[in-house]
């Protein structure tokens, strides 16, 4: 009686085998849903539309993505979701944003960091910039540097959220300018920008993609990289000016799935998107909207992982309020 007991308990396990193999094998065979933990409307909500808008055809997935927006505490509550509540079937994936949760992850007891992750592909460098409103009576950036020297605690800045990269530019330029600003958390980069349009605060850090695109409310008064951008190839360097504001803050962007997703699944997906993010269509209608492409594969993302981690860590301990 034993013997046919382990003898049925073995046959059930190799149909189990060779039914997830199979499945594995013809992965995806539905659509997949992505975690955006922004709101709709910012850049990382647009451009991950833009980038995996030709997942559906047969060359790259042959399956569509579908978008979910999971906004809040700076993008928290969607990876923290993901993380606890995502599937690891390979159905279930996010746009990461990067330093935004790796600085979280310093920082806050989140259900995430760079091991809860299994990276797939980059597909975007997008720097952060400082804006004020159109009307503004800071016509530069050493204006308003000025009246906050002059002034301590009077510039409102705002970004989207806490210790993603908007707050590490304002944190590094209160530093440099040696000025005392008090930064502003907003839900996303879409209420961000508002804020600033709106005429709420002095001030804002925002994504380049986004400022691009609204140039006619808001002035752009500097760039917080290494080399100014393309897109806006007028706007100076804050190190160009003399004030000590890097590249950390630059935004990557890109997809990951949940650690725990089957090997051969996250080697398909490693294979096809960054192909995807390189197509054509993509890089043109990314061009189009004023949205910087970098596109790294799943080894470069993954060390860039755990390069920037290890940055952070150092930045951070200096720069917190």
């Amino acid at each position: 009686m034993m013997r046919k007991a382990l003898g049925l308990l073995c046959i059930l396990g190799l149909v189990m085998f060779c039914f997830t193999s199979s499945a594995q094998a013809q992965w995806p065979d539905r659509p997949i849903s992505m975690i955006v933990s922004y709101p709709p409307g910012g850049a990382t909500d647009f451009q991950a539309r833009i980038a995996t808008m030709l997942a559906g055809n047969e060359e790259f997935l042959g399956q569509p993505i579908v978008i979910i927006n999971k906004p809040g505490a700076g993008g928290q509550v969607g990876w923290n979701w993901l993380i606890e509540r995502g599937s690891k079937d390979g159905y279930a994936m996010t746009a990461y944003n990067v330093p935004h949760f790796i600085a979280q992850s310093i920082v806050y007891d989140t259900r995430y960091d760079i091991n809860a992750f299994e990276a797939v592909a980059n597909w975007g460098a997008d720097p952060a910039v400082l804006i004020v409103p159109k009307n503004s009576p800071y016509n530069t950036l050493d204006e308003l540097v000025k009246f906050g020297r002059e002034n301590p605690g009077r510039i409102t800045i705002n970004g989207a959220g806490m210790f993603v990269g908007h707050h590490i530019a304002a944190l590094q330029m209160m530093k440099a300018c040696d000025i005392q600003m008090t930064y502003i958390p907003e839900a996303g980069g879409v209420p961000a920008m508002q804020s600033v349009i709106g005429d709420k605060v002095v001030a804002g850090f925002n994504n380049l993609s986004d400022a691009y695109r609204a140039q006619d409310r808001v002035r752009i008064l500097a760039v917080a990289d290494l080399e100014r951008h393309e897109f806006l190839p007028e706007v100076k360097t804050f190190k160009e000016m003399g004030y000590d504001v890097d590249d950390s803050s630059v935004n990557f962007r890109g997809v990951a799935f949940p650690k725990g997703v089957p090997k051969e699944i996250v080697e398909k997906a490693a294979e096809a998107f960054p192909r995807m993010f390189d197509a054509r269509q993509t890089v043109a209608k990314m061009k189009e909207s004023g949205s910087p492409v970098r596109t790294m594969k799943r080894e470069e993302v993954t060390r860039m992982f755990q390069e920037r981690h290890k940055f952070l860590e150092e930045l951070l301990a200096g720069l917190r309020p």
